[in-house]
Order: structure tokens, then sequence, then C-alpha cells
């Protein structure tokens, strides 16, 4: 029992220190992925002849904002996790395990959230940025999908009955 708790403790912990990483990235080096966010929402890489264009976002205190949610978010996914992996490491052997998988649940959530909707929906599809072939993230977004939902799976995994306290 307590090394399939330490595992998916170790998994929650490993993607609470990506978002620290990414939200890091965005801080440290603002211009990098603002470059990004700016042209997705301003829509001016897409197809030209696109009629899609009119949903485009060029006020750049709109724009700023919009990226300033995006690392809020990933710093907010990266606090929750690191504090979910925390009490899960402190409650390996005893009952308070499952309220710490809630808190992890919560966390991967968040993350999953940002890029299902932030990236793939909101910026896939409303911005029209899989027409871009410079700023189209749609492939890195489904790559962090896949490791979050996975994990997400793999903490909401029963443990066996012969593993669970007081059986």
């Amino acid at each position: 029992m307590v090394l399939l708790r330490l595992c998916k403790a170790a998994l929650v912990a490993a993607v609470a220190l990506f978002f620290t990483l990414v939200a890091f990235g965005n801080v440290t080096d603002y211009g990098s992925n603002w470059e990004f966010v700016r042209h997705v929402l301003a829509m001016d890489t897409i197809f030209p002849n696109s009629t899609l264009t009119w949903r485009a976002i060029t006020s750049v205190p709109l724009q700023t904002a919009g990226y300033v949610g995006i690392i809020a978010t990933e710093a907010a996914a990266a606090a929750v996790l690191w504090f979910a992996a925390a009490r899960m490491i402190a409650s390996l052997r005893g009952p308070t395990f499952e309220g710490a998988l809630t808190i992890a649940v919560a966390g991967l959530t968040l993350g999953f959230l940002l890029y299902a909707v932030g990236f793939v929906t909101i910026g896939g599809e409303w911005f029209a940025m899989w027409q871009s072939s410079t700023w189209n993230g749609q492939a890195k977004a489904f790559e962090f999908l896949s490791w979050i939902g996975i994990t997400m799976l793999i903490v909401l995994m029963p443990e066996p009955a012969a593993a669970q306290p007081g059986r």
C-alpha cells in the first residue's frame, strides 16, 4: 500500500514541478511566450482569407490580462499540486490519504482545464490557432493533457482491497 501511495504522490509532485517550471519560465522569460499569446489572440498568422478574424483581440491590455491569467493558473495549479503531494506523503500510512487525493484531483483538474479549455478550445478553436503554422500550440497542449490525464487516472485508481487500512 505504501509503495502505491508513494507512486501516486511522486506523479503528483512531477506535475507540480512541471507547472512550477512553466510558471517560473513565463515570469522570468516573459517575452518568449508573450509573443505566442499575442499572436494567437491577434490572429495575425492564421489563413489570410479567414473570415474568423473578427474574433481577434488586438488590445494589448486585454492580451496582457489573458497572459497574466495563464501564468496565474499555472502558478495556482503548481501550488495546489505541491500541497497535495506534501499531504499525500505525510499521510502515506494513514486514513487521511484519501483527502489528499481530493486535493491532487483539484490541482490536476485545474491544470487539465488550462490546456483543454484555454489552449485547445479557446486558443485552438475560437482564435483558430490550428490555422497558424507559426503559432500553433495544440500539439504541445495535447501532450500536456495526456500526461496530466494519465496522472489523474492513476491517482483516482482505487487501492487493492487487501491494501486498504483496516482490512
